[in-house]
């Protein structure tokens, strides 16, 4: 005789209508289709049969007069409201015949192991939670509530010891300051006024580019802003007591009562150099803002109503979908929503996204273009659902992010994971540049490492694709002999960046006044004179597109490696009363990055050229490419040496245009998938990287020849 099966199921129609009382006095359960997905749920419907548990019940989140100490979090709750046994099933898909035994008035309610879904079927042969739940609901057993509080998921929010003092006591504060920020979705007007006092006032550290870029370069006051960009200003690329003095200053803006977390540790932070979550006010269309707000409500509703009976999850997933679409958000997007509610959410920060495809055994796209939010809540599912087996490595989102900062966020381009570091740093060698993907042979890269050592200042320079970005941050952490972010700081020069934007420069202040304030290579300075037995790196990315000569000023002479001491110290251009004289200390070393391929920029001065060593940097498609391709994506070596020669010729042409040149050719990045990235279709993936990538870099190039740009993507997909 097969075992008995148990269903938890919903009566709500339209979201908020409750037709419990209807259905069992009619002696039946009905699942009213939502018209957006009539198919959902048919086939468990379907497969429910005579004599078969069910009961209907009602998910929602409490946080007060609960049986147990919630630390100031939202708890779970599942009321049930009746129980019986199915008697038939018409096969309709929408309808089924129930003899229901019992109503319950109150409801009785369950706590933590609750679902979403309208139609749940909990699996007693697979956890001691479902057995649990079945025990509760169909046969009168009390909830051993502690058991489950102190369970790996529960356990940091509501176990015996204080939430508050758990390495993910952060969550709290973040979950409160998302609540409070949602409450300004209809004041923007007086948010941003607010936060624009702050920015000018030059009291809080890291908040300058706060500002918004007018078309002409002008920088003006900010107009309009979304809340995952203003939850960003604390989950940037900055030490952790910067990151807790502008929490601080906004929760106080917001009206958040909690105390900033002493720690952020595990907790995804943007790159410094793409910290908007939309594009500039020239940029971007009329409705951007308005949508990030949109889905930050329903990401916030969807979280706190734990049931999807009233369309939060559609909600949800439409307005995902639609920001996706939007320039700014990419994978930042799933960051922010996890910031929201860490509990609820999972960052596809690249960490993440490695951590979950290699250790956790869920696929993910390659691409955010090829994420909906449909695709998105089905991978939180699909990790809840893996949190709830009794062989998980990790039990939540939190614990997740956690361990991809610690064990996988080996090899992330950008610097999109921070915090504090590990009380025993990783160590780092140049035989992990070589263990990460490097294709420069050890020698190559031991020169570089010298060279930098020795000069203070190095720049890599090259043709687009050749890894410059890549390299230079893995140089420092080989300089500095562990991977810490704190000690490397990435910036990027541009066309209006000035003197006082990066030395030190008068902006006004709270009271209207002009104040002295440091760049972030005055800041560096401090921080390697305050510790002198750490080395601190500047990684100055496109270094040649603003003008050196003008951003650096004095510091030209200073940046010399024969002139770091005090006997050569020289008065800045703004020195505040009393100051002495500023040299900059040995233990400070500038890595700058050139793509020597762009039209725009012009010849580097001289001057910076005498105080940097220079290594050119070649596209490297070797036999260390190739093997990458084999030993990291899956990529057939057949299929990487044909993709290898086609790069070739085409580089070889370029080389050979008289308008072009060597400096031109089209580096092994665009084809070296990341780590982590395996490539079920080689072919298609070559295509469509030739498509979407290296096809507009020819029409570029070949920008007065859009036939030979044409030809030679051509050349590169024929035949395949």
């Amino acid at each position: 005789m097969p075992e008995t099966r148990y269903w938890l199921v919903g009566a709500a129609r339209g979201g908020s209508d409750d037709r419990t009382d209807e259905l069992v006095s009619q002696g039946v359960w009905r699942f009213w289709p939502d018209p957006k997905d009539p198919g959902k749920y048919r086939d468990q419907i379907l497969s429910m049969q005579p004599g078969d548990g069910i009961a209907i019940k009602a998910a929602y989140t409490k946080k007060n007069n609960l049986p147990f100490e919630t630390h100031g979090h939202v708890a779970s709750v599942m009321a049930i409201k009746a129980v019986g046994t199915v008697r038939d099933n018409p096969g309709d898909g929408e309808t089924i015949s129930v003899d229901w035994h019992e109503t319950f008035d109150p409801p009785r309610e369950w706590y933590f192991y609750t679902a979403r879904q309208s139609v749940w079927r909990p699996k007693v042969e697979e956890s001691w939670r479902a057995k649990a739940l079945i025990d509760f609901v169909f046969h009168d057993a009390e909830q051993d509530i502690a058991r489950f509080r102190n369970e790996p998921y529960w356990r940091d929010r509501f176990g015996d010891a204080d939430a508050s003092d758990s390495q993910f006591g952060w969550t709290a504060f973040y979950q409160e300051f998302a609540s409070k920020l949602l409450e300004f979705r209809g004041r923007r007007g007086e948010l941003v006024e607010q936060i624009n006092e702050l920015v000018n006032g030059g009291h809080v550290p890291n908040l300058a580019y706060l500002r918004e870029r007018g078309p002409d370069g002008s920088i003006k006051l900010m107009q309009d802003i979304c809340p995952f960009t203003l939850m960003g200003a604390f989950n940037r690329g900055a030490t952790v007591e910067n990151r807790r003095s502008v929490a601080a200053a906004l929760a106080r803006i917001v009206g958040v009562g909690r105390d900033v977390p002493e720690s952020f540790t595990g907790i995804p932070v943007l790159n410094n150099q793409a910290s908007w979550f939309h594009a500039s006010s020239d940029k971007r269309e009329s409705s951007d803002i308005d949508n990030l707000w949109e889905l930050f409500r329903a990401a916030v509703a969807y979280a706190d109503a734990e049931n999807d009976s009233n369309g939060t999850g559609t909600d949800l997933a439409d307005r995902i979908t639609t920001v996706l679409a939007q320039r700014g958000a990419a994978w930042n997007l799933t960051m922010g929503m996890y910031w929201i509610r860490p509990w609820d959410f999972v960052p596809l920060d690249e960490n993440s996204r490695r951590y979950i495809a290699e250790i956790l055994g869920v696929s993910l796209p390659n691409d955010y273009h090829q994420m909906t939010g449909t695709g998105y809540l089905k991978v939180v599912d699909t990790l809840l659902e893996l949190f709830d087996s009794d062989e998980t490595v990790v039990n939540s989102f939190p614990e997740l992010s956690l361990a991809a900062w610690s064990e996988g966020g080996r090899d992330a381009e950008k610097p999109e994971l921070g915090g504090d570091p590990l009380s025993e740093k990783e160590t780092y060698s140049l035989s992990h540049i070589q263990q990460e993907g490097s294709f420069f042979p050890d020698h190559e890269l031991e020169r570089m490492l010298d060279r930098l050592d020795a000069r203070k200042n190095l720049i890599l320079q090259g043709p687009p694709g050749t890894g410059k970005t890549w390299l230079s941050k893995r140089l420092a952490y080989a300089l500095i002999g562990a991977r810490d972010a704190e000690q490397v700081v990435p910036l990027q020069f541009h066309p209006t960046m000035s003197y006082e934007d990066f030395v030190r420069g008068w902006r006004p202040g709270a009271d209207g006044r002009l104040q002295l304030v440091d760049g972030p290579l005055m800041e560096a300075v401090a921080a390697a004179h305050a510790e002198r037995n750490k080395r601190w790196v500047l990684v100055i990315e496109e270094i040649n597109r603003g003008n050196p000569a003008e951003i650096l000023g004095e510091m030209l002479t200073l940046l010399e490696g024969d002139k770091r001491g005090p006997e050569h110290a020289l008065r800045l251009s703004h020195m505040r009363e009393g100051e002495h004289p500023v040299h900059l200390p040995p233990n400070l070393y500038v890595i700058g990055t050139m793509n020597i391929a762009d039209r725009s920029l012009a010849l580097v001065d001289l001057a910076l050229r005498r105080r940097f060593a220079f290594f050119n940097l070649e596209p490297k498609f070797n036999d260390a490419w190739k093997q990458w391709l084999h030993d990291t994506a899956g990529v057939d070596p057949n299929v990487a040496e044909q993709i290898r020669s086609r790069m070739q010729q085409l580089n070889q042409v370029i080389a050979d245009d008289e308008a072009l040149g060597p400096q031109f050719q089209v580096g092994h990045s665009y084809v070296t998938p990341k780590t982590g990235a395996r490539i079920e279709d080689p072919k298609k993936w070559f295509q469509d990287t030739v498509v979407t990538e290296i096809a507009p870099l020819l029409e570029e190039y070949w920008f007065d020849r859009p036939g030979q740009a044409r030809e030679q993507a051509e050349q590169l997909l024929a035949n395949w």
